[in-house]
């Protein structure tokens, strides 16, 4: 069943649509109160006795070959007490967490060599920040100049000097998919439509940077407070890169100020701190600074260089897809190319073709290395597809909303299997397209659009793009591009105790570190308050540090509500049985015979005769004797929930299983003005339609789409971590690298349509990255059409206004030149 509402100004109450006496209600987060007010306990708010500070010395070169370190003018100044370099880690610690190449090895200070400029070469420890940055400036550093590997392209010559000379290669991973017949669909087609094609990097940009407090604590149990790191179960990867038995490492999750994936995984930073605790026996703090976040941040977004072909039909059917990408990881590659699982779980979009090829290269240059940003590599492939589909519109002389629903799956067609074996849960795209063009009026834009171009010159563009918006990924993503994965793991669980206390209270204990802005809390006050029928602003929600987390995975690609909600419904229905057993006991009814309605079991049919959950509480914890047989005291109950669907991939590589499967869908259309003079775009309308399955709280999704449209538009317009040929970054403030204001953003105007899924707890589904997912392609597309005189085609991203201004140029002399 398909469910829409509409959402302008105000988020629309969907609860009474779903059923729900909570879920689908508009509600303000629990979290925001002590945020307001300036108690959020961030990682830098944390004071411990004793504690010191760290620094770090940045490379000021790309590529080079360390010859020494002298630290002995940095060490003489009053307050220092320590200098820890890549040589005492490569003595005394193991190198960081790594899923990509065991050969392309990654310490949390340069051993031997940088590879990249901002990357950290020695960390000074002293008893005030400020001391232990004017320790940094008294160190000197013997660099040994290397030539500098910085176009992708290039560095996969013979010749090119070698980042990794134990890898043997700067290729991390080369391989080549195909599903069907790809040659055979070009072959028949009517029309194929190329392009080249460059997505530029860019990452997130939380108002919080990653930090770690690190101290050795009682019987040699080192804690480390942090604020990123979200796998919990994971741990034990921080603990072997530190020498430290995995029960002697507590990571306590601290609240983070935003990530945006910044954060996610975000293992380098606790790494230095505990190694720096542990090699001074005393608390260390270290907090990356803004240009740390900026250079040496491990989580830059992916830079692509694409050659892309899709085939179509006469009639707009597409036929087929061949990708070919090179893709700039940086220095390392700490998550493999999970980046690429990432397009294989939406590989054909909304469309239904089925025949594909990709070839993938991953490639080692003097740049920081990729890591996650909203979207996680989806949002590239989004853009590509969403590309070469609005050349093939045009060449075939359809209209953009027209060409797309030629090629739509359709409803009655789900559960659909894509090529590369990952599933479609749910979807009503023809449904998302018609709320969108409900909500804004392309007939007049279109009439307004050639009016004040024939009258006034004006360029004004229309932009439509419908993308997917996969969540819940399984772990398999993270190795079956691998062909000999060296942790194939399959568990990527979240975990989630409730207890009812003897006055029948609410503790709700998560376990992991998802304290990112995406409002677990809420989402946990409103499962319960679903499930028990109590207020959800009663309910106290705590967090797990490692030592006694159950597993979880945490945040990321788009996961955490639809997970964190399945393990809160398994607990909850382990605690409402018990509930029930005990009232059947003590009312002397049969168990089956009892439901629980607004905190109260009661009789189905007499529902006056009851007891309440307080009442029941304060039997579970005082009354022993009046339980049940062979029940225990008190009332507390953890539950585990695995991803509710996921397969494992064909051991040949033809077949990637189910990897991806609980998928959201949403269209956009954008509606701008370019100042062909000046190359400055600017919004008059943007409509964002989201699909992101049954609405938990309206509110918190409007925000996800609002900030993740915003990102896009940021990817599209302003923002880029820029290196120049000879390696050196450009990007070193935001004077440089440009983050849109609400300004430069459109008030969103959004829209839901609602197609449950079958796979998850409610029918939910993620929504998190969602905006950014389909912006950039609307944006693209929108700029295209407002200066389609002049010939204009967005290639690559960033499009910057001089990019603009040069095409509308070129366009001006053709046009003269007849």
């Amino acid at each position: 069943m398909t469910t829409e509402h509409t959402d302008t100004t105000e988020h629309t109450d969907t609860a009474q649509k779903s059923g729900y006496k909570y879920i689908g209600k508009d509600r303000k987060r629990v979290e925001d109160p002590r945020l307001l007010i300036g108690r959020g306990g961030y990682i830098a708010d944390l004071r411990l006795p004793g504690m010191l500070h760290a620094a770090i010395l940045r490379s000021p070169v790309p590529h080079a070959r360390i010859r020494s370190v002298d630290a002995t003018e940095a060490l003489k100044l009053p307050g220092v007490v320590a200098v820890l370099t890549g040589e005492d880690c490569k003595a005394k610690m193991n190198p960081c967490m790594n899923f990509g190449p065991a050969t392309v090895a990654q310490y949390p200070l340069a051993v031997d060599k940088v590879r990249y400029v901002g990357e950290a070469v020695a960390a000074v420890v002293a008893e005030s920040r400020y001391l232990a940055e004017d320790g940094v400036d008294l160190l000197e550093v013997d660099y040994e100049d290397l030539p500098p590997v910085t176009d992708p392209r290039a560095a996969m010559e013979p010749e090119s000097a070698l980042l990794h000379e134990e890898h043997g290669s700067n290729i991390g991973c080369e391989r080549t998919f195909e599903f069907g017949d790809v040659n055979a669909a070009f072959a028949g087609a009517d029309l194929v439509v190329e392009d080249t094609l460059h997505w530029g990097r860019s990452a997130g940009m939380p108002m919080e940077t990653a930090g770690a407090v690190a101290q050795p604590g009682f019987n040699g149990v080192l804690e480390i407070y942090c604020n990123s790191l979200n796998f919990s179960y994971f741990s034990f990867l921080i603990a072997g890169a530190l020498r430290v038995p995995s029960n002697k490492l507590t990571m306590k999750p601290v609240p983070a100020g935003g990530s945006f994936g910044s954060k996610l995984a975000a293992h380098k930073v606790p790494t230095l701190a505990g190694f720096l605790a542990l090699r001074v026996g005393r608390p260390v703090s270290y907090v990356e600074d803004r240009i740390d976040h900026l250079v040496n941040s491990d989580h830059h977004g992916c830079d692509r260089f694409y050659e892309a072909r899709m085939g179509f039909r006469a009639d707009g059917t597409i036929v087929g897809l061949d990708i070919d990408v090179v893709d700039d990881y940086g220095a390392y590659m700490q998550f493999g190319v999970g980046h690429h699982g990432n397009a294989f779980s939406q590989v054909v979009g909304p469309y239904r073709f089925r025949d594909v090829r990709y070839r993938l290269r991953a490639v080692l240059t003097d740049k920081c290395q990729q890591g996650a940003y909203r979207g996680f590599g989806s949002e590239v492939h989004n853009w590509v597809l969403e590309r070469l589909v609005d050349s093939g519109a045009a060449r075939l002389g359809l209209a953009p909303e027209e060409i797309r629903r030629r090629n739509f799956i359709q409803p009655d067609q789900f559960p659909y299997t894509i090529p590369g074996g990952n599933v479609y849960d749910s979807g009503d795209y023809p449904a998302v397209l018609d709320k969108a063009l409900s909500m804004i009026d392309l007939d007049r834009w279109r009439a307004e659009q050639k009016r004040l171009w024939a009258q006034e010159g004006r360029c004004i563009g229309i932009g439509l793009a419908t993308t997917q918006e996969r969540s819940v990924f399984s772990s398999t993503e993270f190795w079956f591009l691998v062909e000999k994965p060296v942790l194939p793991v399959t568990s990527s669980p979240e975990s989630a105790t409730v207890t009812i206390d003897p006055t029948g209270q609410f503790q709700l204990m998560l376990h992991c570190q998802s304290m990112w802005g995406n409002s677990p809390e809420t989402v946990g006050a409103t499962v319960l308050a679903e499930e028990f029928g109590i207020p959800p602003e009663s309910v106290n929600v705590r967090y797990a540090d490692s030592a006694h987390a159950l597993p979880s995975t945490g945040p990321g690609g788009s996961r955490y509500t639809v997970m964190v909600a399945g393990a809160i419904r398994g607990a909850s229905r382990k605690l409402r049985k018990k509930l029930i057993h005990i009232a059947a006991h003590t009312l002397e009814v049969a168990a089956e015979d009892l439901e629980l309605v607004d905190a109260r079991v009661q009789v189905k049919d007499a529902p006056e005769t009851g007891l309440t959950l307080a009442e029941l509480a304060g039997t579970a914890y005082f009354f022993a004797l009046s339980l049940p047989e062979g029940m225990t005291s008190g009332l507390e109950e953890s539950y585990t929930y695995d991803h509710p669907y996921t397969t494992l991939p064909a051991p040949d590589g033809s077949d990637f299983g189910v990897f991806y499967p609980i998928m959201g869908h949403a269209c956009h259309i954008a509606v701008l003005e370019v100042d062909p003079d000046t190359g400055i775009p600017s919004f008059l309308d943007y409509v964002a339609v989201h699909d992101a399955g049954t609405i938990v709280n309206p509110k918190s999704l409007g925000g996800h789409v609002t900030g993740g449209a915003t990102q896009g538009i940021g990817t599209t317009l302003y923002e880029e971590l820029a290196y120049d040929e000879d390696g050196q970054f450009l990007s070193w403030t935001f004077r440089d690298y440009l983050i849109p204001t609400a300004g430069e953003v459109p008030p969103f105007r959004i829209g839901h349509v609602e197609t449950p899924s079958p796979f998850t707890e409610y029918g939910v589904k993620g929504g998190g990255e969602g905006g950014r997912m389909v912006a950039p392609a609307a944006v693209s597309a929108a700029i295209d059409d407002a200066l389609r005189e002049y010939g204009m085609r967005v290639r690559q991203v960033p499009v910057k206004p001089s990019d603009i201004v040069a095409a509308v140029q070129a366009g001006t002399v053709r046009a003269e030149a007849g």
